[in-house]
């Protein structure tokens, strides 16, 4: 674009200078001075890079996932280019999700989903991600504006369906009258989590991981209800009212407990989250609590995803005393969730299956492995040496003795060669003694 308005800064040059009437000068001055003003704008612009189209972990200051496939090589992660695989959804693109989006587009995650219906208000400035030219935009587009900048290579679809006060969103260039608390709304919010485009031979799902970081109960209960319906794997995240709290939660349909079983909340610090967001109170918000559990929720999203570490099935911090309880949430049999008591019994069925197959695998784990050399070849070329040796000697003792020395008994060699020889002779003579023997007893 900054070559083509160069080009027409000349012509307009030209032009100028073409015209017998200097009247005319002044209105192409003014269109010079219009160009010049959206080139100078043009070279202010980020410079986006190209597309990347395999990741590769050459140490170079021009490869973006050089840092990332150190991982790799360091035996963190069996295969990081994996991530290129994985689609994940952020439902709420506020101050936890906002951030969790940004770092998993540096990650080079495959294919973000991310759904919100707010705009940017100068009132976010506080937090993390979103800038004061973004104010009007919606929470979306404004997100899909500034992660394509920092990683291309990551397919980007942003829907603006999530509770929305008029029910109005958008998909990328499509439109929509959705409120995801509707019968219609709901539907597409599942439909979009089912969509297999990215990868067509995928198994399940059309995404691998929903992660929850919206602001309010209803939301969550939406949320929880598409996840245990889908039978789809979830992480949950929140941050407390006085914005020195947070947590986030593994929820796996039938094997942990769901948003209806046990809300985290109620655990945590037995307020029921039902009774927050009152009308005229503002929450506090702090970027540092909100990117601490947002770098936590992405921390085992990769953990999840790449396998590797232990995931966490509940994790809290506490910012006051910088706590971080853990502890595991088993699903309730009385759950109020249908579709959750669904998902349990589909768990305690597969569960003899599930078991013969962990101990399958334990029993050809603990199989011996063939013995290698101790000291293998290895890429520095070091090995172990004995260097007290002369060359060419071995590293058995020898016989020989300094002058003067004398072996007191016999060397092992001649005493074995002369048991050797005598051993005929004295059989001979134990049979004759016997023989004798036998013969004075029968003369008895």
């Amino acid at each position: 674009m900054e070559a083509e308005l160069k080009e027409m800064l000349n012509d307009l040059e030209n032009l100028k200078r073409s015209l017998p009437d200097p009247s005319l000068h002044s209105s192409i001055d003014e269109l010079q001075l219009r160009v010049q003003h959206l080139t100078d704008l043009a070279k202010s612009a980020p410079v986006r890079r190209s597309k990347v189209k395999d990741m590769s972990a050459e140490v170079v200051d021009s490869n973006p996932y050089s840092r990332l496939m150190a991982l790799q090589r360091m035996g963190i992660v069996a295969n990081y280019e994996r991530i290129r695989e994985f689609s994940v959804a952020i439902v709420g693109i506020g101050g936890v999700g906002s951030v969790a989006a940004e770092m998993l587009t540096r990650c080079g995650v495959g294919r973000l989903l991310l759904y919100d219906y707010d705009k940017v208000e100068l009132a976010n400035m506080n937090r993390l991600f979103f800038r004061p030219e973004q104010v009007g935009m919606t929470k979306t587009d404004a997100a899909v504006q500034t992660l394509s900048d920092i990683n291309p290579d990551v397919v980007l679809e942003a829907i603006n369906l999530m509770n929305s006060p008029n029910g109005v969103g958008s998909e990328l260039d499509l439109s929509y009258t959705l409120n995801i608390t509707t019968v219609e709304g709901f539907e597409t919010f599942m439909c979009s989590l089912k969509n297999k485009t990215f990868r067509p031979e995928k198994e399940g799902n059309g995404v691998d991981l929903v992660l929850s970081c919206v602001d309010n109960y209803e939301a969550r209960m939406v949320v929880n209800q598409a996840c245990n319906e889908l039978n789809q794997t979830w992480m949950e995240s929140g941050v407390s009212e006085d914005a020195v709290s947070g947590h986030i939660q593994l929820l796996i349909p039938g094997e942990t407990a769901c948003f209806a079983c046990v809300p985290p909340l109620v655990v945590a610090s037995g307020v029921d989250e039902r009774t927050l967001k009152r009308e005229g109170v503002c929450a506090a918000s702090l970027p540092t609590t909100m990117g601490v559990v947002a770098g936590l929720l992405v921390q085992n999203t990769l953990k999840y995803l790449l396998k590797f570490g232990h995931v966490s099935r509940y994790l809290g911090y506490n910012a006051l005393k910088d706590y971080f309880p853990t502890m595991e949430m088993k699903p309730n049999p009385q759950c109020p969730n249908a579709a959750c008591l669904e998902r349990q019994k589909e768990y305690i069925l597969a569960k003899p299956a599930r078991e013969a197959e962990a101990k399958a695998k334990m029993e050809a784990e603990a199989l011996p492995t063939t013995e290698t050399p101790l000291h293998a070849d290895n890429e520095w070329n070091i090995s172990v040496v004995d260097d007290s040796l002369p060359e060419g000697s071995s590293s058995q003792s020898s016989d020989t003795l300094p002058q003067g020395l004398v072996h007191e008994l016999p060397a092992a060699e001649e005493y074995k060669h002369a048991s050797t020889v005598e051993q005929p002779a004295s059989s001979a003579d134990d049979l004759d003694e016997l023989r004798r023997q036998l013969e004075a007893l029968n003369a008895v």
